[in-house]
């Protein structure tokens, strides 16, 4: 049987009966060679017996090209820290029999060197390698195997001698430990793509088991190739090793890997600058907070702004339940205004980048600022999530000169940076404070609503005093920039050498960027009424001008509507831009409110709530002033025993809860000043909204009276007053004889 031509060197595999044995060692002038076992054992047989031997045959030929260290492509980082230390211990006794000394070189030497027979100045090399094989045979074979230089004969010393450093250690490594793999013989090229048919054929289909799978290749190897023998299709098992190898370890959802295959790669995003890109997210915060209004353990949601160039947290923002399109455009205006200083924060926290001195940025923000940095975004990555892409959204950051580049479906990558800054943030800050969840349920405590002590407030103040602290000083570890992998950064130190090696554009918006930023509405001006809003009616004196009759100006798609900007946090009132004036903003209210006092806010879910009340009362109202008794009957005003906060169930605590919040973050985001407040100031505990709901309902009352009364009727004298206009013991003057005539 002809086998070809027989390739004999260090590295190649042989099968010898069944058996895989290794070449370690060729001496053709001796016409023998050094086989190895995977057992470990070695055996010494010559050219003669192996090319007339009937079972053997070559398993792995060597590769072409130069060998450096006796295999190729073979490095020391190929090697395990074990087999490293076993290559070098006999690449030192290597160097000892060539030169006496462990190290290769008197200066090297080590106590006691050069050892009685190997002293370089009494003997020669052959005498030393001689004298080296005979103390490797004289050593237990255990011992001597540990080491490595079990078979360590004068031949192989003399094989070794022309090498030195790296290649003296690669050589010495044993063959097998780098031996690359052999394959799969059994996939040739039919069988190749029928595995890849099978592949594509189970990504349309349901999930099935690596059996099914299976008998899918046979099927397609039967009928694109009936000439191929089905014994040769490769077993189950060698099936499951390739697909594995090929395509992992196939443990995802069907249809995540549809998509994630589907889905197109992209061209990647290089970032070098601050601002290039900015990465928006939320998250539920695994902490529970007290609300303002009841004082109950609720959730809240955590939602960040995070520069992927220096990875400062530029931004964020808590909301109650759930964040909407106007809190994320709140957010992304967040990330280019400068955060003022907070009580209780030192000098260390204040402004501290180059360029600008930190009296100059105070002078243009107003306030000190603290040590955060703030820019224009350039481009925002964001989720697939509702807020994120709402067409409210969607004009905002176009308003503020931003590309929108949502993340990849499927792609970890693109968002990757955020999502460790919600893990560091739970595990550096979260952890530690009382009411944390956990990740899940299953790591939940025993009461963590109980352990709630920090109010909405004080959370918000917490985290903010964390991030200027310690997270903008952290070191950043694995995300170092590029022009220094080796330094140690911080998001600070990042933001300082960008501001020193490009600039620091000090661009800080004007206040009326929040009207800029809200929904806008183009309507029509009803003399007498108003605007008409989401199906609520909004006046002002303003619009009873005679240059608000009629159409406006504006062309294009909106052509003739006047321009009206709204809240959905808090609907009591509408904002509208002076035409003739710019900047000039005016504050429309909703026509149902009443001319005094306050009622307490709402929002878009509250007035969906209102109008689907009056349209199953069936009411018609002719003004929204008669809408406000079914308000105030929806926000508690009657407060009847089952409206009493110990009868409200939580789903109902935590809606009063979110307007209150939202009405409070809208009036916050409003450029007007306002005296600031302590945290202690913002709780609204129960009783004090009942009492301006029942203060509301009780001015309405009052109104409707006196609006239904034409003319105030006088009220009638009370006891005594005729009898008290004049003196009753006072005498008549002498000159009035009528009186006294009259009198007697």
């Amino acid at each position: 049987m002809s086998r070809g031509v027989l390739v004999l060197a260090p590295g190649v595999t042989l099968d010898v009966d069944g058996v895989e044995w290794t070449v370690e060692e060729v001496e053709p002038q001796l016409g023998r060679i050094v086989l190895a076992s995977p057992g470990g054992e070695r055996e010494c047989r010559s050219l003669r017996w192996l090319v007339n031997h009937p079972g053997v045959r070559p398993l792995q030929a060597p590769a072409a090209g130069p060998v450096r260290g006796g295999r190729p492509g073979v490095v020391l980082d190929d090697l395990t820290e074990e087999q490293l230390l076993r290559a070098r211990i006999r690449a030192e006794h290597v160097l000892e029999a060539e030169t006496g000394f462990r190290g290769g070189h008197p200066s090297m030497a080590l106590p006691g060197e050069p050892r009685p027979g190997y002293d370089p100045q009494a003997t020669t090399v052959g005498e030393r390698r001689r004298a080296k094989a005979a103390e490797v045979a004289a050593m237990p074979p255990m011992e001597a195997a540990a080491l490595g230089i079990r078979f360590m004969s004068e031949r192989t010393l003399e094989r070794l001698a022309g090498k030195a450093g790296r290649e003296l250690v690669l050589a010495c490594a044993d063959g097998r430990w780098t031996r690359s793999g052999g394959g799969h013989p059994s996939v040739t090229g039919e069988v190749r793509e029928a595995i890849f048919a099978v592949r594509q054929e189970s990504l349309r289909r349901s999930r099935m088991s690596f059996s099914a799978r299976h008998r899918l290749l046979q099927q397609y190897v039967n009928e694109v190739f009936p000439d191929f023998p089905l014994a040769q299709v490769p077993s189950r098992n060698t099936f499951v090793a390739v697909w594995r190898e090929w395509f992992g370890p196939d443990g995802a959802r069907q249809r995540y890997v549809r998509t994630a295959q589907t889905a197109e790669t992209g061209q990647r995003v290089v970032v070098h600058r601050p601002g290039q890109v900015v990465a928006l997210d939320s998250t539920p915060l695994p902490v529970k907070v007290r609300e303002s209004v009841f004082g109950e353990p609720v959730s809240v949601v955590l939602s960040i702004a995070l520069d992927l160039y220096t990875h400062s947290l530029v931004a964020f923002r808590l909301t109650l339940v759930s964040d909407t399109s106007v809190d994320i455009a709140m957010l992304l205006r967040d990330v280019m205004l400068p955060l003022p200083m907070r009580e209780g924060w030192g000098e260390e926290m204040e402004w501290p980048y180059p360029g600008v001195p930190a009296s100059v940025v105070a002078e243009f923000a107003g306030h000190k600022v603290a040590a955060l940095p703030f820019f224009a975004p350039e481009t925002v990555t964001t989720d697939h999530g509702g807020p994120y892409k709402n067409h409210h959204l969607v004009d905002a950051q176009r308003v503020l000169g931003c590309n929108i580049l949502p993340a990849r479906a499927l792609r970890a990558s693109d968002k990757s940076a955020v999502e460790r800054a919600f893990s560091s943030i739970k595990t550096l800050l979260l952890e530690h404070l009382l009411g944390f969840t956990g990740t899940d349920v299953a790591d939940r405590g025993a009461d963590p609503e109980a352990d709630a002590l920090l109010t909405m407030s004080q959370m918000e103040h917490v985290i903010a005093t964390w991030i200027v602290k310690v997270w903008q000083n952290r070191v950043l570890g694995e995300y170092a920039p590029s022009w220094g992998p080796g330094e140690g950064h911080s998001p600070n130190s990042l933001f300082a050498a960008a501001a020193l090696q490009g600039g620091l554009d000090l661009e800080i918006p004007d206040p009326e960027l929040y009207y800029q930023l809200l929904r806008g509405h183009h309507v029509k001006i009803h003399q007498g009424r108003g605007v008409k809003i989401l199906n609520l009616w909004y006046h002002h004196p303003v619009l009873e001008e005679d240059r608000f009759r009629g159409p406006s100006a504006r062309g294009g798609r909106h052509k003739g509507g006047w321009l009206v900007r709204s809240d959905r946090r808090d609907r009591r009132s509408v904002f509208f831009e002076d035409p003739d004036e710019p900047g000039c903003w005016h504050t429309l209210r909703w026509t149902g409110l009443p001319p005094e006092g306050e009622v307490p806010a709402f929002s878009d879910a509250t007035a969906s709530s209102l109008l689907a009340e009056v349209r199953a009362r069936g009411i018609s109202p002719r003004t929204d002033a008669e809408l406000l008794p079914v308000l105030l009957e929806i926000l508690g005003s009657a407060i009847p025993v089952e409206q009493w906060p110990s009868r409200m169930t939580k789903r109902e605590k935590t809606g009063r809860s979110r307007r209150t919040a939202q009405s409070a973050a809208a009036a916050t985001d409003r450029p007007a000043p306002a005296p600031a407040k302590s945290p202690a100031d913002n709780v609204v505990a129960w009783p004090v909204e009942a009492a301006a709901v029942d203060a509301a309902v009780d001015t309405e009352r009052r109104r409707l009276r006196e609006a239904s009364v034409v003319h105030a009727p006088t009220p009638p004298p009370r006891l005594g007053d005729s009898l008290r206009r004049r003196r009753l013991f006072a005498l008549p003057p002498d000159d009035a004889p009528e009186a006294q005539e009259e009198s007697s």
